[in-house]
């Protein structure tokens, strides 16, 4: 992740909410290789204390536990703070159409409290995960900003949601705001464990204790798979970016197309677990058959440039499950 912190002046200090999560982790760590001070908002509900346990002895880190759905949380951690990643959500499709009220508590009104936080203590920028389930039922390929669909779970609708806020606090209220729609992000740190896991380190997990991954669906299914380093790339490139960036949403993402059967059979075979066939389960409600995406308007106005592929991710995201990684900051 070298690099990536570069643009900033020294001593800038950051607030990363969801900061103990599996992408808010990565971000803290980058921030913090690169110089800068850190704090991390978390509730841990989904975060995990030993992604940031590393972190913790770093004076440029400060661990600040609390619930974005609790304004006086958010004035507090926007205190002092120059620049806001807004990572903290409950993620997964099939999870908020249980629980499609949790969702708008937590992903709507809990991004809203941070957005007025940041207003109100005067933050310089805030960029915000967004998703590429906002284009919903559209079927155009590559999905493009500005061509959105009707949304197919309450969780693609909170996003679509956030989206429409921090676009209003950066018109209205003159706070710069910029989106992110990540596509299928997957690396080191993503919890392999429960039922609403990602795809990738559930097969991965699955073939090194010896069992046969499910898919849902026919595995013909298509996404536009991620590698973490390149979200932390867009994330830096989104809070340094030119003014002229702000106020919109931009596809982070590798621009590429890979089938869950593909997907399998490429860590399958780097496992050496090609004879472990996977069990096929029903379709999730909820999901987007095909996605993939065109990243010119983030190259163009953020300076985006994906510098791992998804063959170079894969075989890192295998390296890390299989072996494990400690990491900490001085």
């Amino acid at each position: 992740m070298a690099g990536y912190g570069e643009g900033f002046e020294a001593g800038t200090r950051f607030l990363v909410t969801g900061g103990a999560g599996f992408i808010g982790s990565n971000l803290c760590e980058a921030l913090l290789e690169a110089g800068y001070f850190v704090r991390c908002l978390d509730n841990f509900s989904t975060g995990k204390r030993e992604n940031i346990a590393g972190f913790l002895s770093s004076p440029r880190f400060e661990l600040m536990e609390g619930d974005i759905r609790d304004p006086d949380v958010c004035l507090a951690a926007c205190d002092g703070i120059d620049f806001v990643s807004h990572q903290a959500a409950w993620g997964s499709v099939p999870r908020s159409i249980e629980f499609p009220l949790l969702y708008e508590d937590i992903n709507i009104r809990g991004t809203l409290n941070v957005l007025e936080a940041a207003r109100q203590r005067k933050v310089r920028r805030l960029a915000l995960a967004s998703s590429s389930s906002v284009y919903g039922d559209d079927q155009r390929l590559p999905k493009r900003e500005g061509q959105e669909g009707k949304a197919l779970s309450p969780y693609a609708l909170t996003k679509q949601v956030n989206e429409l806020y921090a676009r209003l606090y950066n018109d209205l209220y003159g706070l710069p705001t910029i989106a992110l729609r990540y596509f299928n992000v997957f690396g080191r740190r993503q919890d392999p464990d429960g039922a609403y896991a990602a795809v990738i380190p559930k097969f991965v997990t699955a073939l090194k204790n010896g069992r046969a991954p499910t898919i849902h669906g026919d595995g013909l299914q298509s996404r536009d798979f991620t590698y973490i380093d390149n979200v932390i790339q867009a994330n830096i490139k989104a809070l340094s970016a030119q003014d002229h960036a702000c106020g919109k949403a931009y596809n982070v993402a590798c621009g590429g197309q890979e089938t869950l059967l593909g997907i399998y059979q490429a860590i399958s075979q780097a496992m050496g677990m090609e004879n472990v066939s996977p069990v096929f389960g029903p379709p999730r409600p909820g999901d987007i058959r095909h996605s993939n995406a065109d990243i010119t308007l983030a190259r163009d106005n953020l300076g985006y440039k994906p510098e791992w592929d998804f063959g170079r991710g894969i075989l890192a995201a295998i390296d890390w499950y299989t072996k494990g990684e400690g990491n900490g900051i001085s």
